[in-house]
C-alpha cells in the first residue's frame, strides 16, 4: 500500500516543481542574505573592532553603544524579528511573504552576528604587526587594509561561513510564515498533510547545501591561510 506522499507524487506530478522550487527559493534566499550581510556586516565588524579598547582608534562612547545595538539585534529570536518588523518589509519589498520579502529580516538578523565574527577574527590577528606597521608611517585605512583584514582573513571567512549555515537554517524558520523554501515545503505537506517522506526529503536536502556550504568555507578558509 502507498504511503500517502508516494501517492501525492503519482497522483500530482507537479509537486516536482514545487520541490524544485523550494531548492532554488531556499538558495536564494540564502546568496542574497550572504551578499547584504558581507556588504554591511564587515565594515560594522571593522568599526566595532577599530573603536574598541584594544582598535586603532578607540572611542569607548561609541564602542557601547554600537555594541548595545548590535548585541540586542542579535538576542531577538528570529522568528519574532520577521513578524516584528513586517511594516518595514512591505516597505522595502512590497510584500511580506515569499522568498524575496524573507531576505529582509534574514539579513537585519545576519548583519550583526556577521560583526561580531569579524571583530573576534580582528582581534586575534599580532598586534606586534600592527605596531610595526604603524610605526613605518603607514594610515589606520593601510593598516586596516593590509594588515588587519589579510591577517584575519581565514577567520572572517570561517566566520561568514558559520553565517551562512545559520542562515540556512533560519531560512527553514521562515517558510513557518509564508517565507517559501524547503521549511514552507516541510511545513505545508510534510506537517500541516501528515507525509513524513516529504519532511524526510526536506531535512536531507538541508543537510545536504549545510554540508556543502561548510566545506567550502572550509577548503577557502585553509587555502589562504598563510600564518
Amino acid at each position: 500500500m502507498l504511503s500517502a506522499s508516494e501517492q501525492l507524487w503519482l497522483e500530482n506530478p507537479v509537486i516536482e516543481r514545487f520541490l524544485i522550487d523550494a531548492i532554488l527559493e531556499t538558495l536564494y534566499m540564502t546568496g542574497a542574505t550572504g551578499l547584504f550581510t558581507a556588504l554591511f556586516g564587515l565594515p560594522l565588524g571593522i568599526l566595532l573592532f577599530n573603536v574598541g579598547p584594544k582598535g586603532l582608534k578607540p572611542m569607548g562612547l561609541l564602542y557601547r553603544v554600537l555594541s548595545v545595538i548590535v548585541d540586542f539585534a542579535r538576542a531577538v529570536p528570529f522568528i519574532i524579528l520577521m513578524i516584528w518588523i513586517i511594516p518595514f518589509t512591505r516597505l522595502i519589498v512590497g510584500s511580506a511573504i515569499g522568498w524575496e520579502a524573507a531576505v529582509v529580516p534574514l539579513t537585519i538578523g545576519a548583519i550583526p552576528f556577521f560583526a561580531r565574527m569579524v571583530e573576534n577574527s580582528l582581534r586575534e590577528v599580532s598586534w606586534g604587526k600592527v605596531e610595526a606597521v604603524r610605526m613605518m608611517g603607514a594610515s589606520d585605512l593601510h593598516v586596516t587594509w593590509n594588515v588587519l583584514l589579510r591577517e584575519g582573513l581565514p577567520g572572517i571567512v570561517g566566520g561568514f561561513t558559520i553565517t551562512i549555515v545559520t542562515l540556512i537554517s533560519f531560512t527553514a524558520m521562515a517558510g513557518a510564515v509564508g517565507g517559501g523554501g524547503l521549511g514552507q515545503l516541510a511545513i505545508n505537506y510534510g506537517y500541516n498533510r501528515y507525509m513524513g517522506d516529504v519532511m524526510l526529503l526536506c531535512v536531507i536536502l538541508l543537510v545536504i547545501i549545510v554540508t556543502a556550504v561548510q566545506y567550502t568555507g572550509n577548503f577557502i578558509a585553509r587555502r589562504i591561510d598563510h600564518r
